[in-house]
């Protein structure tokens, strides 16, 4: 039985399991955190950061000397897995080349709403912003990612009227821009989305005059992803297109879902080299 845009439940869920994708997700989950220990072993920083009272509304900074541009970075997980500490390794690369890094930390469903979820991330995004300079760095130079999910979120956030026109650019890896599909499939157990908030929650749907304000943004996905990532991007791309907004559309060639993120502070990559002329202007 079709449940969605011609699939049936089976391959619907397929398509959201980015992991049937890679060839070893546990060995690139794996290396998330080895790479982060070694950016907090080896990198100065200032971990736990309070963006606001909650448990999980924490961050972790890594500086890069006076002035330097900030990258903020929102990780994935399907609103339910991972967290910040998993996710300082691209501090090893951004750091030593000048650029100043922070992991946004924040609660996981089933325990916080999606919509929660989205204002956590906002909040700390907004927070770093207006702490910019006491942090040391460029307050006009600050660029926004995230991956999967967290590219919804960082999405999400760009959009919030109090942070237009504040992020010099953005990097979205591997998005997800619509979640109807996302309440049709398994992924929807702990969110407990419906249909009406799905769509309230969907950068996608956005009012066109938020989508207008949205800063230059690199969408990038990997080859190996399922047909469903690609059409998310595609779709978020041209929908911010007919708005006005400078996209920059990438597909690695070699890379998926978990890996792509890894190119994130590499600017001998595509990826890397994109994202840095973020902030360059």
């Amino acid at each position: 039985m079709t449940v969605y845009r011609g699939f049936d439940q089976r391959e619907l869920d397929r398509e959201y399991s980015p992991s049937t994708k890679a060839a070893d997700f546990d060995a690139e989950l794996a290396a998330y955190a080895a790479q982060s220990r070694r950016a907090y072993q080896e990198l100065g920083g200032h971990r736990e950061l309070r963006y606001g009272t909650a448990g999980p509304e924490r961050l972790d900074f890594f500086p890069a000397g006076p002035g330097a541009p900030l990258h903020v970075f929102v990780h994935g997980g399907f609103w339910q897995e991972l967290g910040k500490e998993d996710s300082v390794f691209p501090a090893l690369d951004l750091v030593p080349h000048g650029t100043a890094f922070a992991a946004v930390g924040y609660g996981l469903a089933p325990q916080w709403t999606v919509e929660q979820i989205t204002e956590q991330v906002t909040t700390a995004v907004l927070w770093l912003v207006e702490h910019a300079a006491e942090l040391g760095t460029d307050p006009a130079r600050v660029v926004l990612s995230g991956s999967s999910a967290g590219a919804h979120l960082a999405a999400s956030a760009l959009l919030d009227p109090r942070l237009r026109g504040r992020i010099r650019g953005a990097a979205l890896l591997s998005g997800v821009y619509d979640l109807e599909p996302v309440t049709l499939s398994y992924v929807n157990q702990p969110l407990g989305l419906d249909l009406d908030r799905a769509r309230r929650l969907s950068p996608l749907y956005a009012a066109p005059d938020a989508l207008a304000a949205l800063p230059p943004v690199v969408l990038a996905l990997g080859e190996h992803e399922t047909g469903e990532f690609g059409r998310q991007q595609a779709e978020f791309a041209e929908t911010a297109r007919e708005n006005g907004v400078p996209v920059h559309e990438l597909l690695v060639g070699g890379r998926n879902h978990f890996d792509l993120v890894f190119d994130l502070g590499k600017v001998e990559t595509v990826l890397g080299a994109a994202v840095e002329a973020l902030w360059r202007g």
